[in-house]
Formats: C-alpha cells, sequence, structure tokens
C-alpha cells in the first residue's frame, strides 16, 4: 500500500487530506515513505480516538492537516489544529487524543 500511494505522488501533486479516510471509531494510518533513513505516515482519527502515551527514540514532526486534537508531551497538554505544525523530541513520552475528527502527517527522521 505504501509503494501505491507514494507512486500516485511521485511528480504529481496530491491533497494530503484525500489520501487517508476516516474510518468510524478508528484510528487509521497510510505509510507514505518507509526508509532506513526515516518515514512519512498520514493518520486520520475518528472523533474520540487515541493513541495511548508511548516514546519513540527520534523526534517526530507531526503537521496537523485536519480537525483538532489533544497531544500530551511530557505530561503537558498541547492543542494542535489544521495548519499547524509540532515537534515531539524523542525519547519523551508523549500520546494524542483527537477532539474531533482529526489528520495528520508525521515524519520521523532516524538518526
Amino acid at each position: 500500500m505504501a509503494e501505491n500511494i507514494l507512486q500516485a505522488c511521485v511528480s504529481n501533486p496530491k491533497d494530503l487530506g484525500s489520501l487517508v479516510e476516516y474510518s468510524e471509531d478508528s484510528v487509521v494510518s497510510k505509510t507514505v515513505i518507509n526508509k532506513p533513513v526515516g518515514t512519512v505516515t498520514l493518520f486520520a482519527f475518528d472523533k474520540g480516538q487515541s493513541l495511548s502515551e508511548h516514546t519513540s527514540p527520534y523526534d517526530a514532526l507531526v503537521q496537523v492537516i485536519d480537525g483538532t486534537a489533544m497531544l500530551t508531551i511530557n505530561g503537558k497538554d498541547v492543542e494542535v489544529k489544521a495548519g499547524q505544525l509540532i515537534i515531539m523530541p524523542g525519547g519523551v513520552p508523549h500520546s494524542v487524543n483527537a477532539e474531533e475528527k482529526f489528520k495528520m502527517v508525521l515524519i520521523m527522521i532516524r538518526s
């Protein structure tokens, strides 16, 4: 599937929001790029859905493309909305809670 999305975007502009669809009571993720140096993943969260607290060894850049969510980063709640980006530092606990339907791009560079 990742290869299909990647190929669809090569030299062909796409609207990010159209590449991942909402699913009732679910979190949907679609990998766009998965390389040894990093990943690009699209997520669509239905209202009320979440990713529980976890850590990653690498910094993660989140670009919000639709809706609003509450990120908790190292115990601090931060509201994010469409058009904003935020970095979740590597090694720091974080979670994602969709206050409404919410789409994001997660970019992780491995170092």
